[in-house]
Order: structure tokens, then C-alpha cells, then sequence
């Protein structure tokens, strides 16, 4: 029987700098909601103490979760209600976020 070595992720330097920018504009924590988004990867969104959202994207959720315990100031967390009543998405963010209205 052969074991298996695992290895732990190897968290992008960019990723990291993208979080702790994050944290840096938008309060010294943030809660950090990984999840998976297929052949793509992981986002990992990051809703900040001033209800700021914003996302990075990294290879996995092995690799989003190494982020979250690299980064000192991100929570793992879940869409959970703490979560949502944490954020504060104006007008210009949904206007952004729903695209270009048909006819």
C-alpha cells in the first residue's frame, strides 16, 4: 500500500497582495466566502468592515481556504445572515453588476 504525499496549496502571490489591498482600503477585517466555480477555480469574495464587497479568484477552494489562513484579517464565512446584512452595495455597484438593460 503506498501512501500519498498531499501538499499544501501554494497561494499566488497576486492573490495575496488583492486581499491585503482589500483589507487595507476597506477596514483591517473582512469576511471571506470561498466558493467554487468549476474548471475555473474558486472566488473567494471579500465583504469588508465597510460593507465593500470584492472577489479574488485563485486555482481552487484548497487554495481560496490557504488564502483565507495566509491573509491575517480574513474570516472564512458563509452566505450566512451575519454575512448579507454586512454588506452595503449601492446604486452604482448594482447599476454595474446588472449590465445593460434590453429594450
Amino acid at each position: 500500500m503506498s501512501e500519498q504525499l498531499t501538499q499544501d496549496p501554494v497561494v499566488p502571490p497576486a492573490a495575496v497582495s488583492a486581499a491585503r489591498r482589500f483589507l487595507a482600503d476597506h477596514g483591517k477585517t473582512a469576511r471571506a466566502v470561498v466558493a467554487h466555480l468549476g474548471r475555473t477555480g474558486a472566488r473567494v469574495t471579500l465583504v469588508g468592515e465597510d460593507g465593500a464587497l470584492g472577489d479574488v479568484i485563485v486555482a481552487d477552494v484548497a487554495t481560496g481556504t490557504a488564502l483565507c489562513e495566509q491573509v491575517e484579517g480574513l474570516t472564512v464565512s458563509d452566505w450566512d445572515r451575519d454575512t448579507t446584512a454586512a454588506l452595503t452595495i449601492g446604486p452604482a455597484h448594482r447599476n454595474r453588476m446588472a449590465g445593460r438593460r434590453a429594450g
